[in-house]
């Protein structure tokens, strides 16, 4: 109502008039608990890391009503119905594997949001890009909503700050499997900054673009590369304070077979004959004369 009429649309407003408007509030559905099995990684009366398998939504949303990460949580911890966002501190994409913390309690939940915001809280990351990186650096590129396609994030300057370190572990003819810590926590933030800097990740089907099979591949590697069906991202290590002893926590979940196969496709092409020898990805880390905070 403007003015106590019913206005006709588009009617202008102007200072001093009385607008009131009616809503109808929507009850949201509470999130059912329901079984479904968890990695879990770490746990004590404050907190939870999982270990997230590639193809879990982390929360219920349009589409995904039932069988998220969130799910499970409440079936195993029904006690986290009672914190934000059933204790989810951060998120993963659909399909980016590795760790994730669950607050339990809601004072461990507010020291971890404060940690998290200090940019206390070290989260280091595992992927494969196209293309190849001669070296490591660092992208400082805010993100927002891209202009005309909504689902998607842009590096926009009028979007939130977004910084993004990586170093490169293993190199290879036109590709490169990489170590990355998030300063900032944009949503798709890692995926955005590497198809920014013309490197996007494997299998990314937002922002990867066609699929790219290198000339002179083999069918190993070809084979490898088209059934490669998601973003190649993986968060490797968390690094944090505990929000109650204030002890150092740190975990490492090891790089999914799926991307270590990928990772011995693009070895076994890159190296042959009486070069080839057995390559631990595992054991590859960040190198420690670059260590950044991030």
């Amino acid at each position: 109502m403007l003015d106590g009429v019913q206005p006709r649309p588009r009617t202008r407003v102007s200072a001093g008039q009385q607008v009131e408007l009616v809503t109808t509030v929507e009850e949201t559905p509470l999130t059912q608990a329901e079984p479904i099995p968890l990695e879990i990684m770490f746990e004590d009366d404050d907190l939870l890391v999982i270990n997230k398998p590639a193809g879990l939504v982390v929360h219920p949303g349009a589409g995904n009503s039932g069988g998220t990460l969130e799910n499970g949580l409440l079936h195993y911890a029904p006690g986290l119905a009672a914190i934000p966002r059933s204790g989810l501190l951060h998120r993963l994409d659909k399909d980016t594997s590795g760790l994730l913390i669950v607050v339990k309690t809601l004072p461990a939940h507010t020291r971890m949001v404060q940690d998290l915001q200090a940019r206390k809280i070290t989260r280091e990351y595992r992927a494969i890009c196209v293309g190849r990186l001669t070296a490591g650096g660092s992208v400082d590129a805010a993100i927002g909503r891209h202009l005309t396609q909504r689902t998607r994030m842009a590096v926009n300057p009028r979007g939130r700050e977004a910084v993004t370190h990586y170093r490169v572990l293993a190199r290879f003819p036109h590709h490169g499997f990489l170590a990355v810590r998030l300063e900032t926590g944009r949503t798709h933030q890692i995926r955005v900054h590497m198809a920014h800097i013309h490197h996007p990740l494997v299998g990314d089907p937002v922002y990867g673009g066609r699929l790219k099979i290198p000339a002179q591949a083999s069918e190993a590697l070809s084979e490898g590369l088209r059934t490669f069906r998601r973003q190649a991202l993986h968060a490797y290590r968390l690094s944090f304070e505990h929000p109650l002893s204030r002890a150092t926590v740190e975990l490492t979940a090891p790089v999914p077979d799926d991307m270590n196969q990928l990772l011995h496709a693009l070895a076994d092409e890159h190296l042959s004959g009486e070069k080839r020898a057995p390559v631990d990805f595992e054991k590859m880390r960040w190198p420690e004369k670059n260590r950044d905070s991030g």
